[in-house]
């Protein structure tokens, strides 16, 4: 059985996997050397494990996890991957892009990927039918766009999002509202009509955070998997195993 632990910008995803499906998926604030010894205890055949981090990692909790496990892999610009990265600028890559593409080969092995991944920042990644990471593009996510307009400006104020909202504002909460959540589903459904355009077979896949507030107002088509990240991880995990 294989651990699989995704350390994001504010959502720590921990998943248990057993012959490629899971069994297990938690989401917490994080991950403590206690908890992952109630994992173990809880599923004593794990024995192999992944951590993907955007920050740095507790050096205790890394010793814990070398320790107590046949293998392990601390997921880097090194690690070996069942894809190929065409990214001119490999270190700067996020690794979650990266997982999250080879999550989505697993699901679509034959089909051109579009990976959408709304969460801190939205950002769109492409593969191709040959499983080449070709690229993609960064945006700022739904959180960003609030703070920033009451942040860089003197009078508007910061709000969240909110659900149901309007096309046009009638207030200033409004018109921030409609221009900030209409704006990202504007972009998301014309980025996939952009990408269709060449590819139209496209499989689009949206992830992060925020997916269950788009997933049922895009007009496009697209495939809703928020473990697919988790899934890329373990894909990464146990290809690097096989070689070991």
């Amino acid at each position: 059985m294989n651990l699989v632990i995704d350390i994001g910008n504010s959502l720590t995803k921990v998943a248990i996997f057993d012959t490629g499906k899971i069994v297990e998926i938690i989401c917490t604030e994080s991950l403590n050397i206690a908890r992952l010894g109630d994992l173990k205890h809880n599923f004593p055949a794990l024995n192999q494990a992944i951590l993907s981090s955007v920050a740095e990692v507790d050096a205790e909790l890394l010793k814990v996890l070398k320790k107590d496990f046949d293998y392990f892999i601390e997921f880097d610009h090194q690690t070996a991957v069942p894809i190929g990265n065409l990214y001119e600028s490999k270190e700067t890559l996020g690794l979650d892009r990266l997982a999250a593409a080879v999550g989505g080969i697993v699901l679509f092995p034959n089909k051109e990927l579009l990976v959408i991944d709304a969460g801190t920042a939205i950002t769109f990644d492409l593969v191709d039918r040959n499983h080449q990471f070709l690229g993609g593009n960064i945006s700022p996510g739904l959180k960003i766009r609030f703070r920033a307009l009451h942040e860089f400006t003197k009078k508007l104020p910061e709000i969240e999002c909110a659900d149901p909202w309007p096309i046009i504002g009638k207030t200033t909460e409004e018109a921030i509202r409609a221009g900030v959540q209409n704006g990202m589903i504007f972009e998301i459904d014309g980025m996939i009509d952009h990408v269709r355009k060449d590819w139209p077979q496209c499989q689009v896949i949206l992830t992060g955070g925020d997916l269950f507030f788009f997933d049922k107002k895009l007009k496009n088509t697209i495939f809703v998997k928020f473990e697919i990240t988790l899934i890329g991880l373990n894909r990464i995990l146990e290809y690097n195993a096989e070689k070991n």
